[in-house]
Formats: C-alpha cells, structure tokens, sequence
C-alpha cells in the first residue's frame, strides 16, 4: 500500500484557466523549490478542460501541463482523473494517474487508512455515470476531434460563465453516505463539491478556484491553506 508522507500538498478543482491563475503560482513554487513536498496529489478538475486525444485541449492548457510536467522529474505525483480532465495517460508520462474506473484507492497514513477519489464517483447519479462512460469512449472522442472540433471552443466559452462556487446542502448528510461507500478508510479525501470542510472522517477538499486552498497533510490529517499561509 502506497503511503502519504507528512507535507504532501493536495490541489483539488482547480478549474484552470478558465477560474485563474491560482494553480500557476502553486505549480511554480512547488517546481522551483521554494515550497518543498513530498508528494503532490492533483485530484481533478485541475483544468476545466483537458482531454487526451483532444489536442485542442492541450494548446489551452500549454503552461500548466509543461509546469505540471517539470515537477513529475523531481516529485512524485498522483494525478485522480476528474470530470473534466481525464484520458491523461496520453499526455502525463511520468505520473500515476488514476481514471475514474480506478477510484477510489487506498493508501496509509500513519497507520491510518485513507480512501480517495476526485469525488464523482459516488452519490453523483446514474446519469451522470452514464455521460461520463460515454464521454471516455474512444468513439465519441475521435467524432468531436474530427468531425466537430469547434465544440472545445463552445465548451470552453460555457464553463467560463458558469456559477461553480456553492454550499452544498446538507453536507453532513452526503459526507456520511459518501463515506460508507468506502470499505475499510479511516479517512476518505475527495473534491469535486467545492467545499473545504470536514465532517468526522470526509474530507471534502476545498476547491483552488474558490476557497483559493489546498490540504496539506500534517501530523494530526489534512489541514487547508491558503498560499499566504505558507
């Protein structure tokens, strides 16, 4: 079983380009040294739109994937595959990366077990697992790079005018049936809900786009910061 040391940076929902360039400043200090991890785990929807196959895709997303890149010579990544990035193989070499059909995993943390996924894996809705299938089959991703490129540009336009900021509500409820989908975790870790809180053992992951966070994993679990505080 993999295990998650003491400082590992964990970057979630970053939405980039199109929410900022928040994620930049934190790939450049961890790429430059000036913040030192162990351990980077990006646990999707680091960019609004990233597509292996999809070259479209890349040109927007140029600066953060070579920054991404650099940083996978010198610290290990786990990259967990999101809603709006996925098919990253292609493009990520040197970093393990986890689809969707591959969450969640598990992982120790001072002998504790800890469970995580990007987070749309459970409680998101036959539906939505449905498009997210077909949006993965290789099919449908030659027919949008071919026949209907435009469409990433369209796409793009929409997600920058979306509203992605929001309490979820209910939280405690969704935390407790998310966290018993998990078998065995002491601790779950997850984005997608744009969040930053906690509730006994989930831990919904703030989102970099909005609460302009991320979870570093201390002594006593993760802990949120922002880039001021480090």
């Amino acid at each position: 079983m993999i295990q998650i040391e003491k400082g590992a940076l964990f970057i979630a929902d970053a939405h980039y380009p199109t929410h900022g360039d928040t994620l930049l400043e934190w790939l450049h200090h961890i790429d430059t040294g000036k913040l030192v991890v162990p351990q980077l785990f990006l646990m999707g929807d680091i960019f609004d739109l990233l597509v292996g196959g999809l070259e479209k895709s890349y040109a927007l997303n140029a600066e953060a994937i070579a920054r991404i890149q650099s940083i996978s010579r010198h610290t290990d990544i786990f990259y967990f595959e999101g809603n709006h990035d996925f098919q990253l193989r292609k493009i990520f070499k040197n970093i393990k990366i986890y689809s969707r059909i591959d969450q969640p995993q598990y992982m120790g943390y001072d002998g504790f077990v800890v469970g995580l996924s990007h987070g749309d894996r459970f409680s998101s809705g036959w539906k939505h697992g449905l498009l997210s299938r077909i949006l993965r089959n290789p099919f449908i991703l030659n027919t949008i790079k071919w026949l209907k490129p435009h469409i990433i540009e369209q796409k793009i336009a929409h997600l920058s005018s979306k509203e992605i900021c929001h309490e979820l509500p209910d939280f405690e409820t969704k935390a407790k049936e998310i966290f018993g989908s998990y078998s065995d975790a002491d601790w779950v870790i997850e984005g997608h809900y744009h969040q930053g809180k906690k509730y006994e053992g989930y831990i919904s992951l703030p989102s970099l786009a909005c609460q302009k966070q991320v979870g570093l994993m201390g002594e006593a679990g993760i802990v949120f910061v922002s880039m001021d505080e480090l």
